[in-house]
């Protein structure tokens, strides 16, 4: 099977042009559960692939506005590439959607694209989840703040966190998708202070006298701060060991969710991601 039989074609893939702003990525990712979105430059008729904006880069860089400074460089692919040999792209090189260029921009493969193949059996494999799944587990407490949960993930570098009530019991999931979900854009001012006390001083630049205090515009990404609990996923999916690697897809598609707690009886005992099923695949 290869990239060709997975991909999203660039007729059906959102993307954003430049120039462009970062307020025109925010609404994708609070419409839709993308990770990343492709920026293209549109000419004579043609699309050439100019970088990825994730949502990460978004939470990250909230004082920058200009599309091509979120841009991030990652890995592509050709549509006749094998989608084993793009699974291992994806996991080796943390690339959750790798996009198809071939002298331009023709579409692109996604993490959720590979679990589809694997979902409907095209792309063969009788692991199981206990194979893959990870034992070390990102938590959070149900009443810590959400800012707070947001810093948990961004330390922990994971997407999701899994969140426990008092008992130490699994309550719920909160995710990065929640989060954006919540976020919006706060526009303000901070004030620069008199940098330079001793303006009529004979090395004091003509252009930088008198400046004196200012005030330069900021932007920044607001939270809610009330708890995790309020936004987290209560009814959660979950899968034993044994469960095929092939069913845990086909849930993770029906539900639209991108990890799923492994259990024995009540008791966490793991975690099984989108990119824990796309390494069965070659591993």
């Amino acid at each position: 099977m290869n990239v060709a039989d997975a991909m999203t074609v660039r007729d059906d893939v959102v993307s954003v042009s430049l120039p462009g702003t970062r307020t025109d990525v925010l609404e994708y990712f609070q419409e839709r559960a993308f990770s990343s979105v492709p920026v293209v430059q549109s000419d004579d008729g043609t699309a050439e692939y100019r970088g990825l904006v994730s949502r990460e880069t978004l939470i990250e860089q909230p004082d920058e506005d200009q599309l091509v400074m979120l841009m991030e460089d990652v890995p592509t692919t050709t549509a006749d590439t094998s989608l084993e040999a793009v699974a291992k792209v994806m996991v080796e090189e943390g690339a959750r959607r790798v996009p198809v260029v071939d002298g331009e921009f023709e579409g692109i493969v996604t993490v959720t694209d590979v679990v589809h193949a694997i979902a409907r059996g095209a792309a063969e494999t009788d692991a199981e989840v206990g194979d893959y799944a990870a034992r070390s587990v990102n938590t959070t407490y149900e009443d810590v703040p959400l800012p707070v949960a947001e810093r948990e993930l961004h330390y922990a570098n994971a997407p999701y966190a899994v969140v426990l009530d008092d008992d130490g019991r699994m309550s719920g999931v909160i995710t990065e998708v929640d989060v954006i979900d919540v976020a919006r854009i706060v526009e303000g001012e901070e004030e620069t202070g008199n940098n330079f006390p001793d303006q009529d001083a004979d090395y004091s630049w003509e252009g930088i006298k008198g400046v004196g205090s200012r005030s330069l515009p900021t932007r920044d990404i607001e939270l809610p701060t009330s708890p995790v609990s309020e936004f987290m996923t209560e009814d959660v999916v979950t899968v034993s060991r044994s469960k095929s690697v092939e069913g845990a897809a086909q849930l993770m598609i029906s539900n639209d969710i991108e990890q799923i707690p492994m259990v024995t009886g009540d008791d966490l005992v793991g975690i099984v991601r989108d990119i824990d099923l796309v390494r069965s695949l070659y591993d």
